[in-house]
């Protein structure tokens, strides 16, 4: 991050806003991929799932999401869902309107239709492919998205492939370094971020890792690091996985992004993976980045985590004001 950016991003908390919006644009998706956080039952809320909710499409879609966009204002928007490219067509539209408002727009996908070529080749466009596991594995759990058809899919596009690393992979030893091997030799495959499955509190899962296998995940990754510079990811960045921030409150990410569900009326909460994460053993990649970031230590013995806790207490505070003022003026 610049710094350049880091002062707006600060400049927003100040002001009582979030930096970062992620949309779920779409409460559909073609795969049905096991440990999926999207569907779960406590995502959206106790007693609704995000089948349940009503999304829309075509204008009204472009429409609405431009309307939340403008709302926020954020310096970062992730496209999320269900799948964005089921929504390909309102895409094509949005797209040159969200980069005319100089908005970083990442858009997160699971690559299971051909990414239009017409999309703008846009240093503030970021596509994110996720990839579960090496082909066996992948393409079982992905169908219809394989491994074939996702390379087909993403010719022509620089991507970032993302993994989130579970229980199976790290039984078998290599297993994280072949997978980095194959996709850093990839055409177009310009980074690579790694995740650990994220369990709700209480949950049994057989994608949970154990203590053991957070550990060797952690060595794995900080030496794959120094092999392959695609892996994107630096060290304090992965020591994070290690100590995860304790609570939703104590996490940088979860305190600056705005999440709003299909309905772009529901917010999900107390973090994007809603429902009641097991914070415990978070493996969320942008959170660890975040933390490190927060351990950073500015100057005078303050860390850039104490910076932004005090920003956040004073925006709270000026966003309370706002809210005050509109009340009265309505």
């Amino acid at each position: 991050m610049q710094r350049k950016e880091v002062l707006k991003a600060w400049g927003k908390i100040l002001a009582g806003r979030k930096p970062s919006l992620s949309i779920e644009i779409t409460k559909e998706c073609p795969l049905r991929c096991p440990g999926c956080y999207a569907y779960a039952d406590s995502h959206v809320g106790k007693t609704r799932n995000l089948r349940d909710l009503t999304d829309y499409r075509s204008e009204t879609l472009v429409h609405e999401v431009l309307r939340l966009v403008d709302k926020h204002r954020p310096l970062h928007l992730s496209i999320v869902g269900g799948d964005p490219l089921v929504r390909v067509g309102e895409l094509t539209v949005l797209l040159p309107e969200l980069l005319r408002r100089d908005i970083f727009v990442q858009i997160v996908t699971s690559a299971f239709r051909e990414i239009p070529q017409e999309w703008p080749d846009d240093p503030r466009l970021g596509i994110v492919v996720s990839i579960d596991g090496l082909q066996p594995e992948h393409d079982l759990r992905r169908r219809p998205a394989t491994y074939e058809r996702v390379l087909r899919n993403i010719a022509g596009h620089r991507v970032t492939v993302h993994c989130t690393i579970t229980s199976q992979m790290m039984r078998r030893t290599g297993y994280l370094e072949e997978f980095v091997q194959f996709w850093s030799a990839r055409d177009g495959v310009r980074k690579i971020w790694m995740s650990i499955f994220t369990p709700q509190v209480g949950e049994q899962s057989p994608e949970i890792l154990s203590s053991s296998e957070r550990s060797l995940c952690i060595a794995e990754l900080r030496r794959l690091r120094t092999m392959y510079s695609t892996l994107d990811m630096g060290d304090s960045q992965i020591l994070e996985f290690a100590n995860p921030p304790a609570s939703p409150a104590e996490c940088i990410f979860a305190q600056t992004t705005a999440t709003i569900s299909a309905d772009l009326k529901t917010e999900i909460a107390p973090c994007q993976l809603g429902g009641n994460p097991d914070c415990s053993q978070c493996g969320c990649v942008a959170s660890m980045g975040l933390a490190a970031v927060g351990h950073h230590e500015v100057g005078f013995g303050v860390t850039a985590g104490r910076l932004f806790q005090i920003s956040n207490k004073i925006g709270a505070k000026i966003d309370q004001l706002r809210s005050d003022r509109f009340r009265k003026a309505a």
